[in-house]
Parts: structure tokens; sequence; C-alpha cells
């Protein structure tokens, strides 16, 4: 098991494919780690579906509108179209490459309209750098992402079962 160095900046992420923990990167991202920490302790993530997730390239989540089973406005045909309630975010473009791991909000074609949703690395993927904002880096588990079913959309995806701060697990 990786070690935790600092549980107020590690996030759990129990999947349907097993543990996945991600460091946290407040030094480059402090917006988008603190909502990301701020959806995780809202529970807003639990039930979240893998809506998007493309071969050699990355996984997507994180629609806590459209994207969580069982909530109020679930729609699978929707999911990846929302967010949250919480307002878009200021970009934090950064110098930190998008490679295996590297966890990263998604976002329109406007640079300040992250909200909720990321994605997560399979394979480095350097068009992406400094166009999209680095929040975390996958630091056990990622052999469990590599499992998680692909598809634009996905059909019976997986999800996030809960996804909590270790401070708070």
């Amino acid at each position: 098991m990786a070690e935790i160095k600092d549980p107020e900046n590690t996030i759990i992420m129990e999947t349907t494919k097993g543990r996945v923990v991600i460091e946290l990167r407040p030094d480059v991202a402090p917006g988008h780690v603190a909502r990301i920490k701020e959806l995780s302790r809202e529970g807003a993530y639990d039930g979240v579906v893998f809506h998007r997730v493309i071969e050699d390239f990355m996984a997507q989540t994180g629609d806590v509108q459209y994207g969580k089973t069982g909530g109020e406005h679930f729609n699978p045909s929707r999911a990846g179209m929302g967010g949250s309630s919480k307002p878009d975010l200021k970009a934090e473009f950064s110098d930190i490459s998008h490679v295996r791991g590297t966890c990263s909000m998604a976002r329109s074609q406007m640079p300040n309209s992250a909200n909720s949703q990321f994605f997560i690395c399979f394979t480095d993927a350097p068009w992406l750098n400094k166009q999209y904002s680095v929040w975390g880096q996958v630091i056990e588990g990622m052999e469990n992402i590599d499992q998680i079913k692909r598809g634009e959309p996905v059909r019976d995806p997986d999800s996030i079962v809960s996804m909590r701060v270790a401070a708070d697990a």
C-alpha cells in the first residue's frame, strides 16, 4: 500500500473495480483541490459513473448532476453534460505533465468551465499539458482504473462507490 504522507491532501476512491488512492496537488491547483475535497466530503461523487472511457487515453467521471446513480437527476444519456450546483472554477493550468495516473479537470471549450467532472489518464497525454487543470496523481490502484469499462458512452458503466478525503476516512 502507498504511504499516505498528507491525509488532508489525499483522496481514497473506492470504485466498482477496487480502491484508488490519489495524492492531491494544492500547490498547483488550490481551487480545484478545494472543490474535489468539498464534493468528496459532501458525498457528491458517491455512485457517479465513469461515463466516457477511451482506450489508451483516459477515464472520465464526476458528473454529480446527471451521472450519479440513484440521484434525483440521474440520466445515463446526459451523463457528461452536467456539473454540480457550485460555480465553475477559474482555470489553474500548470507545467505538470499529463502522464499515466494524472488526475485533471474536464471542461468545455471555455478554459474557466471546470466544475465537478474529472479524468484520470491511462497513458501520457502531452497534448493536454497547460490546457487542463491537473489536481492530483494516482499513487495506488492504477491497475483498478485500467479495468474500468470502455465506451463513449459506456454501457453498464463502472462507478465511484465512495470518494473520501483520507483525513476523514
